[in-house]
């Protein structure tokens, strides 16, 4: 998914209690890079994909379909783990926060190994401040 500015202009700040906006929109950019590297080889990393998947209900943003679906070219990102679609709110982050700590490992997505630690780690990182970020994020150095 190719992220515009528009899309990181949606991030709220009060959705983000353990980091800066910036630190989240830098995380968000790279996961979504990673993942269009992934996909151009046909591959899949489910633990990334439920970081995206945390990190596009977190800003509420659009997904855009490859096709249309139903007459449909997209959709708002879904809650990722309820699947509900419902703008992520504070009380509704909670709600997906404690039903992540509910299942990882306990439970793990039938063929999406690693998805739901993806978004766990996600949402320890930016609703829990666990300090830790999901993936590895390089500090982008100017020349």
């Amino acid at each position: 998914m190719k992220l515009m500015g528009r899309d990181l202009d949606r991030i709220r700040r009060e959705h983000l209690r353990g980091v800066k906006v910036v630190q989240f929109a830098e995380l968000w950019v790279e996961a979504e890079r990673r993942d269009d590297a992934l996909r151009s080889e046909n591959a899949v990393d489910w633990y990334l994909a439920g970081v995206l998947a945390a990190c596009r209900w977190l800003a509420n943003a659009g997904i855009t379909y490859d096709a249309p679906i139903d007459g449909r070219h997209g959709e708002l990102a879904r809650a990722p783990l309820s699947r509900k679609f419902v703008l992520a709110i504070e009380e509704l982050i909670e709600e997906e926060t404690l039903l992540a700590e509910r299942l990882v490992g306990r439970w793990e997505w039938p063929g999406r190994p690693g998805y739901v630690e993806g978004v766990f780690a996600t949402l320890a990182w930016v609703w829990r401040r666990s300090a830790v970020p999901p993936i590895e994020v390089k500090a982008a150095r100017a020349s």
